[in-house]
């Protein structure tokens, strides 16, 4: 009889083994390996997303430094309109500069206009508008309005500017008006 229970017992111990070894081999077959491609696909997905996630970004600060150097550019040259609206009331005041006067009337109405215009001048200098040289300068067509040439004499260059028919003037390096002159060829 103990032989009996002794194999009794190790019959039992045999199952008890087999069916731990199948629950084992079964929570082996119930966890999901990934399959090589799968990783691969899982990787070319991250790669994309990565790919998109850094072009975003760049674009992000692309748009940002576009944004910025707009609005330096809009401080910088916020004078422009209000410099183009003022040149010919400047012009009409240095014409008025240049008529002659014989009284005393007319002597102090002028320099009230010199007044004016030496104040509109300082206004626009300290917003950056300063005139465009040219009487006896070379012809530059990027500053220079060239209406009219005359015959180059002996101690004029060519392409030097003889005479300026009306002032031209610049917002930075911006030309707001060209210089209108004449050019010795």
């Amino acid at each position: 009889m103990a032989e009996e229970k002794k194999q009794e017992v190790e019959e039992e111990l045999e199952e008890v083994e087999s069916v731990e070894n199948e629950s084992t081999e079964k929570e082996a077959e119930d966890i999901d390996i990934p399959e090589v491609s799968e990783v691969e696909e899982l990787t070319n997905k991250f790669n994309e997303m990565e790919d998109k996630f850094l072009r975003a970004r760049a674009e992000i600060a692309n748009m940002s430094n576009r944004n910025k150097n707009e609005r330096e550019q809009l401080v910088r040259y916020r004078s422009q309109d209000l410099g183009k609206k003022l040149l010919p009331a400047i012009d009409n005041l240095e014409r008025a500069l240049a008529t002659e006067v014989t009284d005393d009337q007319g002597a102090s109405l002028k320099k009230g206009v010199e007044m004016v215009l030496e104040s509109l001048t300082v206004a626009l200098k300290e917003e950056g508008i300063t005139e465009i040289k040219a009487e006896g300068e070379t012809f530059d067509p990027n500053l220079h309005q060239a209406v009219q040439t005359v015959p180059a004499e002996d101690d004029v260059k060519p392409d030097t500017i003889v005479n300026v028919l009306q002032k031209g003037y610049q917002l930075h390096d911006r030309v707001l008006r060209p210089a209108m002159v004449i050019v010795a060829q």
